[in-house]
C-alpha cells in the first residue's frame, strides 16, 4: 500500500503553519553539524597567528555560532522555540588551508535540534568570511550538513559521508 504525503507546514486550506508538537513526548535530542571554510594561504596564517586586523577570527566566531543557534527561530519560518541546554562550536585544521566547523546543540524538548547546529555552523563560517574578506573575496564556504542527531521519533541519524566523517 502506498502511503499518502502531506506537507506537515502546510494545513488544509494550503496555508502555512507551524507544526503542533504539544502531543510529543519531551526526550533529549542532540544534533552536530560540519562545515568548511576554503581560504588563501594569507587568510590561514592570519587567523592562526591571530595576527586579522579585525581581532581573534576563531572566538568571534564561535560567539556568533552560539548566538545564532539560539535565535534559529528568528531565522527559520516555522521553527519551534527551543530551549537549548547546551551549544558548541568547535574549530580545527582540515588542511593548510581548509578550516572545519563543528557545532553541537542539545536540549530536552519535543522536537528537534538540528536546524539549530546547522545555523550555528553556517553563521559561525559566515563570521570568519566577514572577518577575512578584506584579504580573500574567494573564500567559499562548503560541505555544510548534518553528521549526527539523536532522540526523538526518527532515532540516531549519523551520516555516511565519508570524506567529512574523516
Amino acid at each position: 500500500m502506498k502511503e499518502t504525503l502531506q506537507f506537515t507546514h502546510i494545513n488544509e486550506q494550503g496555508q502555512a503553519r507551524m507544526v503542533d508538537v504539544s502531543k510529543k513526548a519531551a526526550t533529549e535530542r542532540t544534533a552536530v553539524a560540519y562545515g568548511e571554510i576554503h581560504m588563501n594561504q594569507e587568510v590561514a596564517s592570519g587567523i592562526k597567528n591571530q595576527t586579522i586586523k579585525k581581532g581573534e577570527v576563531l572566538q568571534v566566531a564561535r560567539v556568533a555560532g552560539i548566538m545564532a543557534a539560539k535565535k534559529t527561530f528568528e531565522l527559520i519560518p516555522l521553527c519551534h522555540v527551543l530551549a537549548l541546554t547546551k551549544c558548541e562550536v568547535d574549530f580545527s585544521w582540515k588542511t593548510a588551508q581548509i578550516l572545519s566547523v563543528r557545532c553541537l546543540t542539545k536540549t530536552v524538548g519535543v522536537t528537534g535540534v538540528e536546524m539549530e547546529a546547522l545555523t550555528g555552523a553556517n553563521i559561525a563560517l559566515l563570521t570568519i568570511y566577514d572577518m577575512c574578506k578584506a584579504m580573500d573575496h574567494e573564500m567559499k564556504i562548503m560541505n555544510v550538513c548534518l553528521l549526527e542527531k539523536s532522540g526523538g521519533n526518527s532515532g540516531h541519524f549519523i551520516s555516511t559521508n565519508q570524506e567529512i566523517n574523516e
